[in-house]
């Protein structure tokens, strides 16, 4: 069950109207790195869970996530605030109001007329929210991979959002939202490494010996040498030939006689013949002659 609180988590101060930087906020809104998407990540991750602990704390953070999308809720409808009532009232003549929403950039001037200057489920280029953003598949140690990802992806897109506003109140609520993210990637962390073993992900084994080499894929200078190719638990492979497993490195399948029969007629019928050149439309658009040359 929830129950709302009427004040927010964090107090929102917003010292100017400002409905480009509202729609720039609409990332963390309705953006795949936003509040929304993590709280519905973690929401539903929870309802699967079957460790004590960890349902808890998933159901806690995707909380706490709502709270969040509040608070950047809150911000962009201050931001917005006095082009809402000049668009709604028409109150500027309207060469001045075009400028007053257009002359904002980040396409504000979308947001204003399509959703009346509200924080729509959007992000910041107005393309819709979607459940394509939760990308749970159900294992912990993935997910939780997963998590302590989205967690420092939202962090970074949040100091991108206080490096684009002076705004001594809104750079605080932000301050407090970016470190919010990091303090749940903590708990994501922790959680993953009370799992033991945690990695591989998932029961199945894998096969040896692929697990512990490092295939170099690129042709040209000599790889730079590292820990992420070489080293404790990993060999590196300098010329990777197919096939690794020793085999031709063919496709095959095993069928029928009838069915290999069908097979070959069916070669025959569409095979190409090298000797035939014809005009194509393509050519015969480029205004090629088809005339047989002279012999």
């Amino acid at each position: 069950m929830f129950i709302h609180n009427k004040r927010l988590q964090y107090t929102v101060r917003v010292a100017a109207p400002n409905p480009g930087l509202a729609n720039l906020l609409l990332e963390q809104f309705g953006g795949p790195q936003g509040e929304l998407a993590a709280a519905m990540r973690y929401f539903t991750q929870a309802v699967s869970e079957d460790d004590p602990g960890r349902k808890d704390m998933l159901l806690d953070i995707a909380t706490e996530e709502l709270s969040h999308l509040e608070i950047i809720g809150s911000i962009i409808a201050m931001l917005n605030k006095g082009a809402k009532g000049d668009l709604a009232e028409a109150t500027q003549t309207q060469a001045d109001l075009y400028r007053a929403i257009n002359g904002a950039g980040n396409d504000s001037h979308v947001t204003q007329v399509l959703y009346g200057g509200g924080p729509a489920l959007v992000n910041s280029a107005g393309v819709p929210w979607t459940a394509a953003y939760v990308d749970s598949i159900g294992e912990p140690t993935a997910d939780l991979r997963s998590n302590i990802a989205a967690e420092a992806r939202a962090k970074i897109v949040y100091e991108r959002l206080i490096n684009v506003t002076e705004d001594p109140g809104i750079r605080d609520a932000l301050g407090f939202l970016m470190t919010r993210e990091v303090a749940h990637q903590k708990s994501f962390e922790k959680a993953l490494y009370s799992i033991q073993p945690n990695f591989p992900p998932g029961k199945a084994p894998v096969v040896p010996p692929y697990q512990d080499l490092y295939f170099k894929m690129s042709q040209g200078a000599e790889p730079e040498l590292g820990p992420w190719n070489q080293g404790k638990g990993l060999e590196l492979v300098l010329d990777p030939q197919p096939a690794v497993d020793g085999g031709d490195g063919n496709a095959a399948v095993q069928l029928g006689a009838e069915q290999i029969a069908n097979l070959k007629t069916l070669a025959r019928r569409t095979q190409s013949d090298p000797s035939v050149d014809p005009v194509t439309g393509a050519e015969l658009g480029q205004g090629v002659s088809t005339d047989e040359p002279d012999l």
